[in-house]
């Protein structure tokens, strides 16, 4: 029987885990030919969600617990589910219940006709805030015009891959992951298919400005040099005018047609040159501290604890895992 490995980030989920744990055991059942696992990963949460999970597991040996040591961002989480995955396919899907887990019977379907990764897309942002939506728009207009052609322009909500794509991505051993630009970077075909999102009706979002912004940015350095290469480029043209422009003022001077000088005019000039150049000097930043990021090895996640995962079936190579404690059912510290 193959089984199928469902990941599912957890951070301040606690109102949605039981109802998200009975939909995905209707998924189980609608696909009975399939074994199922369920890796919920917890990715420091600070309310009840552990408990619940570790409660959720007693009475499912399918489910499987990961603790996260702090909390390492959703797209570590979903790396360290991968990592524990044992599935000859692997899926994510929200906590949130805001994307539908039956759509995962159709991609399912997908997959074991031979299609290597299946995304779902949602139809539509109705009931998004105007704010959200906005700044979804620019991300995937700009994340498809940009780096991957072909994207849907309203995103992938969440996705399910072949083992060997799955793999692949854990040896990338990247650091500040997207993890969907990574298994487009795989280059495989893909597969999408829409599906209706609903409106969240469980807990409190906790996708800030902050989140979102560091995820506009990881994409792009992570994927795209077009940033740098702008910055290049915008460099040249203000050299370039302002070489010009220098030529103008000494022919002027020497000619005697430059009346006494403006303080305005000057000051308008440094100001918009020095923004221009503290923009210029943030995304080179960007890079160069990826850069020094990767060069530290440091673990993109770590793992402190885990229930209903097998010790010996645990990630032999650690050089992307830090387990400091791997539970197993009689010492799992459960409440």
């Amino acid at each position: 029987m193959q089984l199928v490995s469902v990941i599912i980030p957890v951070y301040y989920n606690a109102a949605s885990l039981p109802l998200l744990a009975q939909k995905l055991d209707i998924l189980s059942g609608a696909n009975s030919q399939y074994g199922f696992e369920f890796i919920y990963v917890d990715d420091g949460s600070g309310d009840d969600s552990l408990s619940i999970l570790y409660s959720l597991a007693n009475q499912d040996n399918r489910i499987r617990v990961v603790k996260l040591s702090r909390n390492f961002g959703s797209n570590n989480a979903i790396l360290a589910g991968m990592a524990v995955a044992k599935g000859d396919c692997v899926g994510f899907i929200a906590a949130d219940i805001q994307d539908p887990p039956e759509a995962f019977t159709e991609m399912i379907q997908l997959w074991h006709q031979g299609t290597k990764v299946v995304f779902a897309v949602r139809k539509d942002r109705k009931g998004d805030p105007l704010i959200t939506r906005l700044f979804s728009y620019i991300f995937n207009y700009l994340f498809k015009r940009l780096v991957f052609k072909g994207l849907s322009p309203q995103g992938i909500g969440f996705f399910l891959i072949d083992r060997q794509v799955n793999d692949i991505i854990i040896k990338c051993e990247e650091k500040n992951p997207h993890i969907f630009g990574l298994i487009l970077w795989t280059g495989f075909s893909y597969v999408t298919l829409q599906y209706d999102r609903e409106e969240r009706r469980h807990g409190k979002s906790q996708w800030t400005f902050q989140k979102k912004l560091k995820y506009f940015i990881d994409a792009f350095v992570a994927f795209s040099y077009l940033p740098i290469r702008i910055t290049s480029t915008l460099g040249l043209i203000l050299a370039s005018f302002g070489g010009i422009y220098a030529a103008i003022v000494l022919v002027a001077r020497f000619t005697h047609q430059i009346p006494v000088e403006g303080w305005t005019a000057l000051m308008v000039v440094f100001l918009v040159l020095s923004g221009v150049q503290l923009i210029m000097l943030g995304i080179i930043g960007e890079y160069l501290w990826r850069n020094f990021d990767a060069t530290r090895r440091r673990p993109t996640f770590i793992i402190e604890k885990c229930f209903n995962v097998d010790e010996r079936k645990m990630p032999t190579d650690t050089s992307n895992l830090s387990t400091q404690s791997t539970n197993s059912d009689e010492n799992s510290g459960m409440p």
